[in-house]
């Protein structure tokens, strides 16, 4: 449960699913996962984006080793204490492995709330604290795990960000959103969209799908595989690699992957 609820962070069900029964061929539970090295869950991870999931899924599942026998507590309090583990997702493990009466706001859930309680076509106008007590406002005395699969359907496949099918709602009629016309974001407010290849998340993981397939590199190395346009930030993208854990430099002065030639790791502080 836990291997799919940080998978599934910012990235569709589809593009997951093979990634997901790979990765349990290679580490069945979090005991087995524990013993891997950064560099084997950082190439494992190759092509899901976000690399530091990686990273935070094993430094869990070797906190999970070490302060539960291996068994991933299933409270939201205790989950919250993992690392890398944030409200979201601690709810979400709860109710959905552990049925625990918690209220759960993934993206589609938000904007339900959005919409049906605030009258905001978008969550990211809405205060995060209101969200938050919309989504408990709505919670059932009983059946949480139902009631939350529920509004996460209904955001995906009715209430969408794009072209919404109110005909269709069951929640209408109690829409605040609907009743005020549906009004959209003044277009003047919504931010340029940046391409992709344009931000230093990219370019980050570029220097990472390189250091997948090369045991080491130099700075200059790296410098030259970058676009043009990001070649004078390569140092400052390096040492936010390196801050978040995701490469290291070794003592002759080439970037690798972490934990490259040992067969674990020490519990991360973070």
């Amino acid at each position: 449960m836990l291997v799919s609820e940080v998978m599934l962070q910012q990235t569709q069900v589809e593009r997951v699913r093979r990634y997901y029964e790979r990765w349990l061929e290679r580490w069945p539970t979090l005991r087995a996962l524990a013993q891997a090295t950064p560099a084997d869950v950082i190439r494992e991870w190759a092509g899901l984006g976000y690399n530091r999931r990686a990273l935070y899924l094993q430094r869990a599942a070797l906190a999970t080793a070490e302060q539960h026998g291996g068994e991933l507590p299933l409270e939201p309090a205790q989950l919250l204490e993992l690392p890398g583990i944030g409200p979201y997702t601690a709810a979400a493990v709860a109710c959905f492995a552990g049925d625990a009466h918690v209220s759960v706001a993934d993206t589609n859930i938000q904007r339900v709330l959005a919409r049906v309680r605030l009258g905001r076509e978008r969550a990211k106008d809405c205060e995060p604290s209101r969200l938050r007590e919309a989504a408990e406002t709505l919670l059932p005395p009983a059946g949480a795990r139902d009631h939350n699969l529920a509004l996460m359907d209904l955001g995906a496949l009715v209430c969408t960000a794009r072209a919404p099918m109110c005909t269709r709602c069951p929640l209408a009629d109690a829409c605040c959103w609907r009743g005020s016309g549906a009004p959209t974001a003044d277009s003047a407010t919504r931010r340029r969209q940046v391409r992709f290849e344009e931000t230093g998340r990219f370019a980050r993981g570029r220097i990472v799908d390189a250091l997948r397939v090369a045991p080491r590199m130099s700075a200059q190395e790296l410098t030259e595989m970058l676009p043009e346009q990001h070649r004078p930030h390569t140092a400052r993208y390096l040492f936010a690699l390196e801050a978040d854990g995701l490469i290291e430099q070794g003592s002759d002065g080439m970037w690798r992957l972490p934990g490259q030639g040992s067969t674990s790791i020490a519990s991360p502080k973070l």
